[in-house]
């Protein structure tokens, strides 16, 4: 039985504050959806209300972890992807990033970042890698891509190839928020070879169901934000997207999707997803 190579760096320690269970907050909410216990009851309301407005939001929440599974894995048989940073990380969820990568190559070096307490009281239990490989947790706002990126290069070199996660977090950030220069600062940091893999909210699909899920989520006090596909293709500017492009994450390669697992259901999910690679 192998040792967890586990560590954590704390690069902004107010933001370890104590867990607030008297509002919802979204990475637990989406804990909920997958059926995970790291929740509160105010979650659980705030996800209930969101499923009897979209019955499919567990599907979502499903379909958009195989859609970063499937990515991850890909990148790291297919394009020899050995780093992986994962900003928004969320709480704990196997198989999470680092497993699909270090499954594929032992070696693999990956850092998540998040600033949610809960998800770093669970950091180092969960957490846990090959002994070959690096899995570390920065506790970091998302929204200081520099601060990442300065102690993101303890652990990775920036002058290789890194896969770049940005999963189900840019609709938490409005764009006079900065959410395009927070991804242009960080993809601009990348060595060439490197990967953007992004999922966000759409309203293409279903737009009333969205925009009344967007409506309790403002009831919940978080803001979200859904971005048409034209508006998608403004992260990947100067990048190639991969085939078969912006599509619904159900549509991202279904056929990668590990042996066993059940499919997301038909029809398209209102989530993003796409693979940009830095010519």
């Amino acid at each position: 039985m192998t040792e967890p190579a586990v560590q954590r760096t704390d690069t902004n320690r107010t933001g370890a504050k104590r867990i607030d269970t008297t509002r919802p907050h979204p990475a637990r909410v989406y804990d909920w959806f997958l059926g995970g216990k790291d929740n509160y009851p105010v979650d659980e309301e705030l996800g209930r209300q969101i499923m009897a407005i979209e019955t499919g939001a567990p599907r979502a929440a499903r379909a958009n972890r195989r859609f970063m599974q499937r990515a991850t894995g890909r990148l790291a048989r297919e394009a020899g992807i050995r780093q992986f940073l994962d900003i928004g990380t969320g709480i704990p969820t196997e198989p999470n990033l680092h497993q699909i990568a270090q499954s594929v190559t032992a070696d693999a070096r990956v850092v998540y970042v998040d600033n949610d307490p809960i998800v770093l009281a669970h950091a180092e239990a969960l957490l846990r890698g090959t002994p070959e490989g690096v899995t570390e947790y920065l506790q970091a706002d998302a929204r200081d891509p520099r601060g990442i990126l300065e102690q993101a290069r303890r652990v990775l070199d920036f002058d290789r190839p890194i896969a770049l996660s940005l999963i189900a977090l840019l609709h938490f950030v409005a764009d006079e928020d900065g959410a395009y220069e927070l991804v242009d600062t960080l993809v601009e940091a990348l060595a060439p070879g490197s990967c953007l893999v992004l999922s966000a909210m759409t309203a293409d699909f279903e737009p009333e169901s969205v925009r009344r899920g967007i409506a309790a989520y403002a009831a919940g006090g978080v803001t979200l934000v859904a971005r048409s596909q034209a508006e998608m293709s403004g992260f990947f500017k100067d990048l190639e997207v991969m085939e078969p492009g912006i599509v619904s994450v159900v549509d991202w390669h279904p056929e990668l999707t590990a042996a066993g697992e059940r499919p997301d259901g038909e029809g398209p999910v209102s989530l993003y997803g796409a693979v940009g690679v830095k010519p």
